[in-house]
């Protein structure tokens, strides 16, 4: 049996990640929807299990200590988020793995250029712009283990 929840976690947690990191270092609101994709509340106003799930993993990612934020706005959006100290240098760190850039290309970019593709902000990118729920897994697992 598939975890396909976990598969969207590390889907999540990536553009969480991305995000923050693209704003970083002014806090911002990060919506639940702009990560998981529109969800209509039913009769009761509950959102779906997909969109719990999403907002879980923020709230996760601020517990762990890669991003911290001021409040939630109900269970839709955590306002002032910003990535820590934490959540900054790792993703803007010389990543171990070896999933970017093909070497034959390698040779032919700048240093500084090769530099920051190697970088695990650049490994994050690189999974989710692949599809490869495979490569997502080994890379967001990398991360969240160092």
């Amino acid at each position: 049996m598939a975890d396909l929840h976990i598969d969207d976690f590390y889907r999540d947690s990536a553009m969480i990640m991305l995000q923050l990191y693209s704003r970083f270092p002014r806090k911002t609101i990060l919506y639940v929807e702009d990560i998981s994709g529109p969800d209509a509340p039913d009769e009761y106003g509950l959102h779906s299990e997909r969109f719990q799930a999403c907002f879980s993993a923020m709230v996760w990612l601020g517990q762990q200590g890669y991003l911290q934020f001021e409040d939630t706005v109900r269970e839709e959006a955590l306002d002032q988020g910003v990535l820590t100290q934490r959540g900054f240098l790792l993703l803007s760190s010389r990543s171990e793995l070896e999933l970017g850039i093909p070497v034959e290309e390698e040779e032919q970019l700048p240093p500084s250029v090769m530099e920051h593709s190697q970088t695990n902000v650049n490994q994050i990118r690189a999974a989710l712009k692949s599809g490869s729920s495979i490569m997502l897994r080994h890379v967001m697992h990398y991360m969240l283990s160092l």
